[in-house]
């Protein structure tokens, strides 16, 4: 694989343009949300109860900024107690303490992990079935296997194999040198690409630059490590993943016995599909390809450049506003997107610009809003400050980020829209309110 063309003479360049973009990569751009509250008390308090809104009675009103762009929003959020401290949502530091729950034992460097390093990596041209992996897990010597996204995307031509991963099951199978360095998970936990040490090195990689993946979203340069998997190029994280079109599935892992790997290789590529490569971790042999993604869509725009659309028209009311939005992600309640929109801006009463620079009735960062805005009334344009275009806008990036899955893959989405667990029993509280006021 070639290196990037001319990427040594623009460094300076991108070194200057990652100083002045707020966040980096893909999924880098947070949205900064309003400030967050104190958890709510189980079932939901009173408190959380009593500051629910009459959303019949709000009419969703598209209106320019109250304050020149730039300046600082006096009170970003009109629910919030006096006192509560905004959650800065990429100010370039990126503190690991803001960065959700500490990981337990097990998924940290700690002794408490156990390493299980591959013998094998399998690449299948189309996701692994579940009986294909239970088939390979019941091989004698098969200890333990998983599987992960993957394929190759192109960033100025050049093409880069990665696979996306959770970070918590993934960090087992790094070698332990790389387990134990907790900037390399807080990076994929924060969306960024972390590239194989070989890759960085060929392809002239600056780390803590950004790189447009072809057709698709920037990836950060977080870091580089030895993860030692043939013909693999970096790792992502599973939201990056899917945002970049990685295929569903297509990557698994094996660990055995040392000594059992010849033999094994055989034997699960007898249960394989055709075109499926089976390789030996660490041994001299040819290195797997893996298949080209779809083009990815960010929600911002498609790949010709096109505002992408999606039919809410223009309710007279935010209540039927928050009720068609949600339709843009199956399985997500309206309420959810009615208790952002609460916290936010009290239903666009308050729509910026926060002090980190969130803008409309749902507080995107620009760089977010670019990836995941949608125009929502039909009128050709993705305007961050219209209701009708940013409430279906949000309902895109939960939806990105799992939400509408339910449950804990809910509140992931939610601590994505701002890294605050607060914020998380916050917004559930009230959306128990929207609820029970509107069952």
């Amino acid at each position: 694989m070639s290196r990037l063309p001319g990427l040594r003479l623009f460094v300076p360049v991108m070194v200057a343009l990652t100083a002045l973009l707020a966040l980096g990569g893909v999924a880098l751009a947070m949205i900064n949300a309003g400030r967050p509250a104190a958890p709510a008390a189980p079932g939901g308090s009173a408190v959380v109860e009593s500051r629910i809104r009459d959303l019949s009675a709000i009419a969703p009103v598209a209106s320019p900024p109250a304050v020149p762009v730039g300046s600082a929003n006096p009170d970003p959020n009109p629910d919030a107690p006096a006192g509560d401290a905004q959650v800065p949502q990429d100010s370039g530091s990126h503190d690991p303490a803001s960065q959700g729950p500490t990981p337990g034992p097990g998924a940290t460097g700690t002794p408490g992990l156990t390493s299980t390093p591959p013998r094998l990596l399998v690449i299948s041209p189309s996701t692994l079935t579940e009986q294909t992996k239970e088939d390979i897990s019941r091989l004698k010597y098969v200890q333990k296997i998983d599987s992960f996204d993957g394929g190759a995307v192109k960033v100025s031509g050049v093409g880069l194999n990665l696979i996306a991963v959770d970070p918590d099951r993934f960090r087992a199978w790094a070698p332990r040198a790389v387990a134990d360095q907790q900037r390399i998970w807080d990076a994929l936990d924060r969306g960024e690409f972390v590239a194989d040490n070989s890759a960085a090195r060929r392809l002239g990689l600056v780390l803590g630059s950004e790189y447009q993946v072809d057709g698709g979203p920037r990836l950060r340069a977080a870091a580089s490590a030895a993860f030692g998997l043939p013909g693999v190029d970096g790792v992502v994280g599973e939201e990056t993943g899917r945002r970049l079109g990685l295929l569903p599935g297509v990557a698994l892992l094996v660990h055995s016995p040392e000594k059992a790997a010849t033999v094994l290789r055989t034997r699960v590529g007898r249960l394989l599909s055709p075109g499926s490569q089976v390789v030996a971790v660490g041994a001299r042999t040819a290195k797997p390809t893996l298949k080209p993604t779809v083009k990815a869509t960010t929600g911002g725009t498609t790949g010709t450049g096109r505002v992408r659309r999606v039919t809410v028209g223009r309710p007279g009311s935010y209540l039927e506003l928050y009720r068609k939005a949600a339709e843009v992600c199956p399985g997500l309640s309206w309420t959810v997107l009615a208790a952002i929109g609460q916290v936010e801006s009290s239903h666009g009463r308050n729509n910026g610009p926060s002090s980190a620079g969130a803008l409309g009735p749902m507080q995107f960062m620009p760089a977010t809003w670019k990836a995941y805005g949608v125009d929502g009334d039909g009128d050709g344009v993705a305007d961050i400050w219209n209701p009708y275009d940013a409430v279906p806008g949000a309902a895109n990036y939960l939806c990105a980020n799992g939400a509408g899955r339910g449950g804990k893959k809910l509140e992931k989405a939610i601590w994505f829209y701002n890294h605050s667990w607060s914020y998380v029993a916050k917004v559930m509280g009230i959306s128990r309110g929207y609820a029970a006021t509107y069952p």
